[in-house]
């Protein structure tokens, strides 16, 4: 995986109200982690992340980290990003965290699962395409990091799925989500699932039918005991007389 240069500077300040100055400046600040030091705070460049950021959208990328002082290089070492914040109301970063990262050692990250063709079951049958799962869980050398990944939705009929097993992972590169996890699946019609449900008359109907056998049971129950009745009121009066 290509290696992106992007300077930061180092910063000593910190606080809410000193980030908010930050970010006046055209900054944006940020933390590094991990690296088996105690976390740097640092502060970079908007106008370059934000270049960097639009040339690679929706890449996943290794930062090769220049960390500056006062225009004086300290270090320089590979990282991820590891988390973004954004401002809530416009989008913009508004933190990042890197995670320092060795090459030689595998790394857990997400990778986003792209979708490529038109489902027969969605063109033809009139079905909806359901993405489930828009990142997967990969984990592998830094090196071996793929941008995306890309699964072919082009014959999936109504009611089939693509799941995590069906991926065609790269070499070196392995997930621990359950194989049959399901990424993309093609959803019925309206009209067919309109079609499958019972009439909501049919549904009442069948719902009364045991009430009326019931009262229907309780009238037969009603003259059989009846019935049974007379001929013992009968033996009483013959005895009367």
């Amino acid at each position: 995986m290509e290696q992106i240069n992007f300077d930061v500077q180092l910063r000593k300040a910190t606080g809410s109200s000193k980030n908010r100055q930050i970010r006046r400046s055209n900054l944006i600040p940020g933390i590094i982690y991990g690296g088996g030091a105690k976390p740097t705070v640092i502060q970079a460049d908007r106008k370059a992340y934000d270049r960097i950021s639009r040339q690679h959208a929706g890449e996943s990328l290794i930062y090769h980290l220049n960390l500056v002082e006062e225009g004086k290089k300290l270090s320089d070492f590979p990282a991820i990003i590891k988390d973004i914040q954004l401002h809530p109301v416009t989008d913009e970063v508004i933190h990042i965290d890197f995670n320092r990262i060795s090459l030689d050692k595998e790394i857990e990250i997400k990778v986003k699962v792209l979708t490529k063709g038109d489902p027969i079951g969605v063109k033809r049958d009139g079905g909806t395409l359901e993405h489930l799962m828009w990142e997967l869980d990969i984990i592998c050398l830094p090196t071996n990091i793929p941008h995306h990944l890309e699964v072919d939705v082009t014959n999936l009929g109504v009611h089939d799925s693509i799941h995590v097993k069906d991926v065609a992972l790269p070499q070196g590169v392995r997930t621990k989500h359950d194989p049959e996890s399901v990424i993309v699946t093609v959803a019925g019609s309206m009209r067919e699932e309109t079609a499958a449900a019972p009439a909501e008359g049919e549904a009442a109907a069948a719902g009364a039918e045991p009430e009326v056998l019931k009262e229907k049971k309780k009238e037969e129950g009603a003259e059989a005991a009846g019935t049974a009745k007379k001929p013992e009121a009968a033996k009483k009066d013959d005895a009367k007389k």
